[in-house]
């Protein structure tokens, strides 16, 4: 943790600002161990591991607790990186540009790995702090360290440790995870400042009536599987959608003659899009989508009614790859 990480965190119980009241351990800029305290309330936070931890031992035994312990295996297995993960984040994100970031203070809930966290920061965001549930934060931490501007806390997106400082937020594939995504979308726009922007990517109803029909049974059944033999089960059928997406689905989109006859295809925009990843990250979509306990599809109808919520302004919603929705307005 790095000193200035100060100036955003606070008490998630009281809401005042946080003290650094010990270091034990330092590398470089870096805080790797010591405590955080409350001079109000006088609850005491760890710094373990260079991360700030405001996961206690009852959230844990929430029913969050079991996405949390999936999604931060997976993102401690799958810690690589791809060229194309910038072009992939701004799909999500548009009509949001890379120069849009430009010195400001961003927050990411739900960092994961840190892919993005990473991406915000040398787009040059004056300050990026990720947040995360999951031991993934371990992750997100080694990628991002090395940043001056990037910092990594655990914590509940619920329950965020930060101040209402932000110009920025985004969430990319989090919020549906949640137990109430509607619930963690007011809480992540509750920390962007008036006037400030907010970004939400999640997976649509619309045209994914097959995954709620065939799909999720499936995933009620291999999430409690062990992350380690899933890993292997999913290699199965990871297989077949990479087969089909670099024989079939890219080549066919590649080439104008196959266009028309692609365009035709089960959920051509989607397969297109990821046909341009290779096996390891093809590989990881398949486990992601089998190992998460919890997954809502939202509707557009009600993705509006959240910006509604926050009395968001300027908002713009729009149709991703024919099958989730992204959404960006002004708070």
């Amino acid at each position: 943790m790095k000193r200035k990480l100060l100036d955003y965190l606070c008490c998630p119980a009281c809401a005042v600002r946080l003290d650094l009241t010990e270091v034990v351990v330092t590398e470089g800029e870096e805080i790797m161990q010591g405590r955080l305290g409350c001079a109000v309330c006088k609850s005491v936070f760890p710094i373990v591991r260079g991360v700030p931890r405001f996961v206690s031992s009852e959230l844990l035994q929430a029913d969050k607790a079991a996405t949390a312990e999936s999604f931060g295996w997976q993102w401690q297995h799958f810690t690589h990186t791809d060229e194309l993960y910038g072009d992939q984040f701004l799909g999500w994100i548009a009509p949001v540009e890379p120069n849009f970031f430009h010195n400001k203070i961003v927050l990411e809930g739900g960092c994961g790995k840190g892919r993005h966290t990473e991406l915000a920061a040398r787009w040059g965001a004056r300050e990026v702090v990720g947040v995360d549930l999951s031991s993934a934060v371990e992750t997100a931490f080694a990628a991002t360290r090395n940043l001056e501007n990037a910092h990594i806390v655990q914590a509940d997106l619920y329950h965020l440790p930060l101040a209402r400082v932000f110009d920025y937020a985004f969430s990319v594939g989090v919020l549906h995870h949640l137990p109430d995504p509607r619930a963690g979308f007011r809480s992540l726009a509750s920390r962007v400042k008036p006037g400030g922007h907010l970004s939400v990517w999640v997976y649509g109803a619309e045209n994914n009536g097959w995954i709620t029909r065939y799909i999720n049974p499936v995933r009620k059944v291999t999430s409690r599987i062990d992350q380690r033999t899933l890993l292997q089960a999913s290699k199965f059928p990871a297989a077949l959608m990479y087969l089909a997406t670099k024989l079939v689905y890219g080549p066919l989109n590649r080439g104008v003659g196959g266009r028309e006859l692609a365009s035709h295809l089960f959920y051509n925009d989607y397969l297109n899009a990821i046909s341009k990843f290779g096996w390891r990250e093809q590989h990881t979509i398949v486990f992601d989508h089998l190992v998460a306990p919890t997954s809502h599809y939202i509707s557009r109808e009600e993705f509006a009614e959240w910006w509604n919520d926050v009395h968001a302004s300027e908002v713009q919603i729009g149709w991703h790859n024919s099958n989730s929705w992204r959404g960006f307005g002004k708070i």
